[in-house]
């Protein structure tokens, strides 16, 4: 029965010479040293990539290089990394590097592991007890304070049986990573194969990858195809997050690719020269982070040089958490989320890391009024999908947001954001508006509030009016039309906000005039129904009702909002009444005749061509007919 091949990558780490490739070579049967120049000079200087089996499961695993020269290949090997195998030489005992790649991996994130102690049978029992000790003291406080310590030897084989048993168990004790997020491989090798053409290699970051899909290589901008893989060695249809995989790309230049480039799928990412990250200083370098520091940063497969800047407070001291944005000296490919290293230039040495929150296309201002509310929220969502989908839903900019725009940020695939919508949806955490947008019911609460106290407002100063126009609403709120109209129905479904006339009030909202208003408001009403199809001029109402022009505009003014005159042209105002009955007998007229010509709309209504025509014109605007020449027919 074939090996199960699930997607767990375990990698080693320790100092230089510790045994950490031959111990591989036991566990795999594969050379790891795969370059020549590593041949020669008995070290790791690349990634190697072997599989390996364990408790029947097929699993990958990184050999990283001890070498400080090659520490950046280390971090991009840990961070890729599901569980570690800490090798420590029980004649050296704990080493520098030791300490360093524990730091490292402690920073990237990686939760699972255990020690080999190995060169046992080069010192007697009571050093390789010394070494394990030593060993013991390094890891408390650490993610390995209660790994086992298994002492083994790479010559004879003691202790190996104790070792494949604690590492099987670490094993089964592993999620396997999910692959439900957007396909991407930090690039570690590029190379040519002939007859197959360049090879991709490295460790998914996330997502999943079949034979046929289209990729993009960034920052380069190249598109194309997969041809093949191997997953593990292994010919593959697919690759998945954590696997190791080798990725066949025909037509691609290989001089042309190396670490620091990323395979993703076209849509998501772009090259970002700015990162905002939380950070963690560690607590045994003493390290002084300032403002412009120069630091080395690491993620995924990219080293870059970047100035840090402190979003909270000036400096930061060894041991402290922090936010900080990074300027980096080259645009690199990064997630929301994905771990990273800071070293400082000199002396060299790790002295910190985290996870980026999110990439930047310009510096933000750190005084900006809820800025930092913002950033502290938002560096913990990004720790898992679910809660980063839900805070990008709390936080669109819109306010309402679409499954493509949240997709885009979250950099995860449409159909996973709408079912992860769905399911909020479901725990009250989500509204679907009827075109489908969302908005996050913290969100919805905070626009009822606000428009509510517009409302009010806007009641309070013009008392006699049906209500607010939505546009000035929008204009209000800060929100485009079509969203603001979205936010509207919502807020009328759910009983919040009223529609009458047109116009937006609270549902309690009563119109209250003044005792000399409300004689002006009926008086002037009263003429425009007697004059129906010969309505006066403002300064020919103020003359007929005794008062100002001003007096006679305002009044016509709270009319119109009121639906009960029309302005049908510039100064030109009918009653409603009048508009309906002219726009019956001209759809009656219609349907028998078949048409009307314009010169007898005058006789249908008893008026004059000065106010017949500026009627037509209106009802051609509103829908109600089509002009053809002079005649006029109903639209359908």
């Amino acid at each position: 029965m074939a090996n199960q091949r699930i997607n767990i990558t375990l990698g080693t780490a320790g100092h230089i010479d510790h045994g950490k490739t031959v111990l591989t070579k036991m566990l795999t049967g594969c050379d790891t040293d795969h370059l020549k120049a590593e041949k020669e000079r008995g070290m790791s200087i690349e990634l190697g990539f072997a599989p390996c089996t364990v408790a029947d499961l097929e699993v990958g695993i990184v050999d990283v290089p001890g070498h400080e020269d090659f520490i950046k290949t280390m971090v991009a090997g840990a961070s890729g990394m599901d569980g570690v195998i800490l090798v420590v030489a029980a004649d050296d005992g704990v080493m520098p590097q030791t300490r360093e790649h524990l730091d490292i991996l402690t920073l990237l994130g990686v939760r699972h592991g255990l020690v080999a102690l190995t060169k046992i049978d080069r010192v007697d029992a009571a050093r390789c007890e010394a070494a394990a000790r030593d060993t013991r003291a390094l890891l408390a406080g650490t993610f390995l304070e209660a790994a086992p310590v298994l002492p083994v030897s790479n010559v004879t084989g003691d202790g190996y049986p104790d070792f494949l048993e604690a590492l099987s168990a670490m094993v089964r004790s592993i999620e396997p990573r999910s692959t439900e997020g957007v396909f991407r491989l930090p690039v570690e090798r590029a190379f040519s194969v002939k007859g197959y053409g360049t090879v991709v290699t490295g460790i998914p970051v996330s997502g999943s990858i079949r034979t046929g899909d289209e990729v993009v290589l960034l920052p380069q901008g190249l598109s194309g195809r997969i041809a093949g893989m191997q997953v593990y060695g292994h010919d593959s249809d697919a690759a998945l997050a954590g696997q190791c995989a080798a990725l066949q790309l025909r037509r691609w230049d290989a001089g042309a690719i190396g670490r620091g480039n990323v395979l993703t799928v076209p849509g998501y990412f772009e090259p970002a020269g700015w990162v905002v990250c939380a950070l963690r200083l560690l607590a045994g370098e003493p390290f002084t982070l300032r403002n412009a520091s120069q630091l080395k940063f690491h993620t995924g497969t990219s080293e870059v040089a970047a100035s840090a800047y402190l979003l909270e407070g000036d400096e930061a001291r060894a041991g402290q958490e922090c936010l900080i944005q990074m300027k980096l000296s080259a645009p690199l490919i990064a997630g929301p989320g994905d771990a990273f290293i800071a070293r400082s230039l000199s002396p060299v040495r790790t002295v910190g890391g985290g996870w980026i929150i999110e990439t930047e296309r310009r510096r933000l201002k750190r005084t900006r009024p809820g800025l930092l509310d913002d950033l502290r929220e938002r560096r913990s969502a990004v720790r898992t999908l679910d809660t980063f989908i839900e805070y990008a839903i709390r936080r669109a900019p819109g306010i309402l947001a679409t499954v493509a725009q949240i997709s885009a940020r979250v950099k995860a695939p449409p159909e996973l954001v709408r079912e992860t919508a769905d399911r909020l949806a479901g725990q009250g955490k989500v509204i679907r508006t009827a075109s489908g947008q969302m908005i996050h019911t913290d969100s919805s609460a905070e626009v009822e509030r606000r428009v509510r106290d517009l409302l009010a407002d806007y009641h309070q100063r013009a008392a006699g009016s049906p209500g607010m126009p939505p546009d000035e609403l929008a204009e209000a709120l800060g929100v485009e039309g079509s969203a603001a109209r979205q936010l509207v129905e919502l807020l009328k479904a759910q009983g919040s906000v009223a529609e009458r006339s047109g116009r937006l009030a609270l549902p309690q909202h009563t119109e209250t005039f003044a005792p000399e208003d409300r004689k002006l408001l009926e008086a002037i009403e009263s003429l425009f129904r007697r004059q129906a199809f010969k309505p006066p001029k403002i300064d020919e109402a103020a003359a007929a009702v005794g008062t100002s022009e001003a007096e006679v505009a305002r009044i016509a003014d709270i009319l119109c909002e009121h639906e009960r005159l029309v302005q049908v042209d510039k100064g030109l105002l009918f009653h409603a009444e009048a508009i309906a009955e002219a726009k019956r007998r001209l759809a009656a007229h219609i349907r028998a005749e078949g048409q009307l010509e314009s010169v007898k709309f005058k006789y249908l209504l008893d008026t004059t061509r000065k106010f017949a025509i500026p009627l037509l014109d209106y009802f051609d605007r509103i829908g109600v007919t089509q002009r053809v020449g002079y005649t006029r027919y109903l639209r359908r």
